[in-house]
């Protein structure tokens, strides 16, 4: 499954996929001083209650308008599913556009 994390001015929102069909998604209030491990918690506690957990996600990818949320977010990502997330705008990634 692919974790997919829109950090938006007002929320964040984590979907979760499988293939190219959106499974389930979670909105939680944008907020630049959160962690990494809040994020975790609460993430586990809803994916929990819907049957889902942490080893069944493979791939991760964020999108973000807020850069302050964007570093714990990739923590998250790094220390709690071991996957390096796709970055969009990251210098690294070719999306085809400029941004």
């Amino acid at each position: 499954m692919l974790l997919a994390i829109d950090s938006g001015n007002t929320n964040i929102t984590f979907g979760l996929f499988n293939q190219d069909k959106l499974v389930t998604s979670w909105r939680y209030s944008t907020d630049a001083n959160r962690t990494e491990d809040e994020y975790a918690v609460w993430l586990t506690q809803l994916m929990s209650l819907q049957g889902f957990d942490f080893s069944q996600i493979k791939g991760t990818i964020i999108a973000s308008v807020v850069p302050a949320t964007t570093r714990p977010l990739k923590s998250l990502c790094q220390k709690y599913l071991n996957i390096k997330p796709l970055v969009v705008g990251g210098k690294d990634v070719d999306i085809g556009i400029e941004i």
